[in-house]
């Protein structure tokens, strides 16, 4: 029995019953995660709309309860069509909308774009915060190029859907210390006031190469990133891509119009 162990053939096989049972055993163990894993996921979005709805403060870390509490409690999420701003009949509780850019059969090609987003879904989700039966703000989903990943993440307008209440982003691979500092608290902080649109509705909110003037002075400007241009142009870009025609614009046009009379 022991010339048989060490012949090549019986090495050969034992490794070869060695990797199987390994195999099985990580993919077993990945598909037992995954829903774990889904739900980790949809907790850390929902924790970041509430942080840009300004419902927690930056830096606090809310348990699963809390979260789960304070989203239930203010968000009114609504599906919409991008292309016409119409609400749709579609449970926005299950609704994914980066998987939805994903499907050919639920998405079309986004147009030429400096923010990188080659296509864009059919529809999209807006999270509603109501605060005694009014809209406050409205949260809008954001993704777009860095300069090593893309970017995905959350912008807040105020009730008036035109001034900016915060910014966050969730996921992306971009340089800590140089592009990585759009998770900075104090960076975001800075986005805080500005204007999203100028007086005729178009988008002009921009991010500098420099450091921007105050809100009031300087509404439109947000401070680049210090040694990260590209990321900064690119957040610049996106931001300026979901608020535009081919993004949220549609819907925040009809809201508008729905205020003023």
């Amino acid at each position: 029995m022991s010339q048989q162990r060490n012949t090549t053939l019986y090495t050969i096989g034992f490794t070869a019953a060695v990797c199987v049972v390994c195999s099985l055993i990580v993919s077993t163990t990945a598909v037992s995660l995954k829903p774990r894993q889904a739900s980790n996921a949809l907790l850390d979005r929902q924790k970041n709309i509430i942080q840009v709805a300004g419902l927690i403060e930056p830096g606090t870390d809310p348990d699963r309860e809390a979260i789960q509490h304070l989203f239930d409690q203010y968000m009114d999420p609504v599906v919409i069509e991008l292309a016409t701003g119409t609400e749709v009949d579609i449970d926005a509780l299950t609704f994914d909308q980066t998987e939805a850019a994903r499907d050919p059969a639920r998405s079309r090609d986004a147009p030429p774009n400096p923010a990188g987003v080659k296509r864009v879904p059919i529809h999209g989700i807006v999270y509603r915060v109501v605060k005694d039966g009014t809209i406050d703000k409205l949260i809008l989903p954001i993704e777009g190029k860095g300069l090593w990943s893309t970017l995905y993440g959350f912008i807040a307008l105020d009730g008036d859907a035109r001034t900016i209440r915060g910014i966050t982003f969730y996921q992306h691979g971009e340089t800590p210390g140089l592009g990585g500092e759009v998770d900075n608290p104090g960076w975001k902080a800075r986005w805080k006031a500005r204007k999203a649109f100028d007086e005729r509705g178009n988008v002009t909110i921009e991010v500098l190469k420099k450091e921007a003037g105050p809100p009031e002075d300087d509404p439109y400007h947000v401070d680049g990133l210090s040694g990260a241009t590209i990321t900064s142009r690119g957040v610049s870009a996106l931001v300026r891509f979901w608020l535009g025609d081919n993004g949220y614009k549609p819907y925040i046009e009809r809201y508008n119009a729905s205020r003023s009379q």
